[in-house]
């Protein structure tokens, strides 16, 4: 009897304990629904009709890229209490310097949440025209009204939660269909680690990593996680929640590329309706109905995230108080998401929109990349807690890679025009 009582006891202490771990989930959790957007969907079903499984390595790459550049954006947070862009505004002393910094980042985040928003409120609208016969350009204006008013009315806590629902619903749909497709996995493993850039896939290798290491992220992180944690003992569970939700998001968007890879391979997508092809084998039928919602939820949150991550970076830089109280930054808010409403009213072509923006971040991302690292060596602001020289050596081939990738792009883009 009293061994019985022991075990059930130890039960009961072990199911707190994983409860009490998955009560970690939060900030990190945005970041997941931040950059799984339509822009995702899009790019990872292309990759995988265009190129098979041959891509996956990026998607892994841009994941490890994410853990490894946003668990630094979280340490700044809880280490010095302050954003990044504060951070980086007070790093410089040199007035000229000073200066530029902080305008360059200002500059870089506000265009690429832009020409985010402009893709996400388009993506977000595909799901419901396909679904109600409704032209996109007029659905995508009155999203981006909900999630202004979202914005201006609501708080982190309850974005928090809209955004983890909406991950789950992702989750389930892309992770079920994976399984369903019965797809080689010798050949997904390989791919996963072995590089490989097939000829005219480096637009889609930079958008890949583009859609998943989003510059405007580490912004929202570095102040989210304040929300969460104040303490340098609270590092443990902020680097769990960041684990967590970025592998899931990864997996996401792995699961895409994967579906894409098995039933779509030589096709061409042009809309939700070929998109939804890979679905089929799990809903049949409902594969565009199913899909649909994928896209809603994954635009909803992606659109949501843009003008925060505006906001919040321009909050952060030019040191204003108050977080969403601020007038500042519900201005910022709000004309982030007026440029969204306007432009997706216009009738742009959704999917050149999206690879767009994701190809766009990806040309951003070594520039903030560089300032992330410049800050998280600095010892008067994070003491003990600076970078260790491997996660410099992580840090800096990192930034490498993307800024040979980004260069690739550019020369590919001049030759086009040549």
């Amino acid at each position: 009897m009293t061994q019985e009582l022991n075990d059930n006891t130890l039960t009961v202490v072990s199911k707190r304990t994983m409860l009490q771990r998955l009560k970690v989930i939060g900030p990190g959790a945005v970041i997941a629904a931040s950059f799984i957007g339509p822009g995702t969907v899009t790019t990872a079903t292309r990759a995988g009709a265009s190129f098979g499984f041959a891509l996956l390595w990026a998607v892994v790459f841009s994941i490890i890229t994410t853990i490894i550049l946003q668990e630094m954006a979280a340490r700044i947070g809880i280490i010095a209490k302050k954003d990044l862009g504060q951070a980086i505004a007070e790093q410089f002393k040199q007035p000229l310097l000073k200066f530029a910094s902080i305008w360059i980042i200002a500059i870089a985040i506000a265009v690429g949440c832009s020409a985010y928003i402009s893709g996400d409120l388009i993506g977000t609208s595909m799901g419901l025209s396909t679904l109600f016969g409704m032209p996109a350009n007029v659905i995508s204006p009155f999203i981006g009204v909900l999630i202004l008013i979202l914005g201006l009315t609501g708080s982190y806590k309850i974005i928090e939660r809209v955004m983890i629902f909406l991950v789950v619903i992702m989750s389930i749909t892309f992770f079920t269909t994976m399984f369903v497709v019965q797809p080689d996995w010798s050949s997904i493993f390989k791919n996963a680690v072995v590089p490989n850039i097939p000829t005219g896939s480096i637009v889609t290798i930079i958008a890949l990593i583009g859609t998943t290491v989003v510059p405007y992220n580490f912004f929202i992180h570095s102040s989210m996680v304040q929300e969460n944690w104040s303490k340098p003992s609270d590092l443990k569970d902020a680097r769990l929640d960041t684990v967590l939700s970025i592998g899931v998001g990864g997996l996401i968007t792995a699961a895409i590329l994967i579906t894409a890879g098995a039933t779509m391979l030589g096709s061409d997508v042009r809309n939700v309706a070929d998109l939804s092809i890979q679905l089929e084998p799990l809903f049949g039928q409902w594969a565009k109905v199913f899909l649909c919602i994928g896209i809603f939820a994954a635009g909803f949150s992606s659109a949501l995230a843009s003008p925060l991550g505006a906001a919040v970076t321009l909050a952060s830089v030019f040191g204003w108080k108050d977080g969403m109280k601020n007038k500042k930054f519900k201005l910022v808010f709000t004309i982030v998401m007026l440029i969204g409403i306007i432009t997706s009213a216009t009738g742009f072509e959704p999917m050149q929109v999206l690879l767009l923006a994701q190809a766009l971040n990806g040309i951003l991302l070594p520039i903030v990349a560089i300032y992330l690292l410049i800050v998280m060596n600095n010892k008067d602001l994070l003491g003990n807690y600076v970078n260790k020289t491997v996660s410099n050596i992580i840090g800096i081939a990192i930034v490498a890679v993307c800024i040979f990738l980004g260069g690739y792009s550019l020369v590919d883009v001049v030759k086009t025009f040549l």
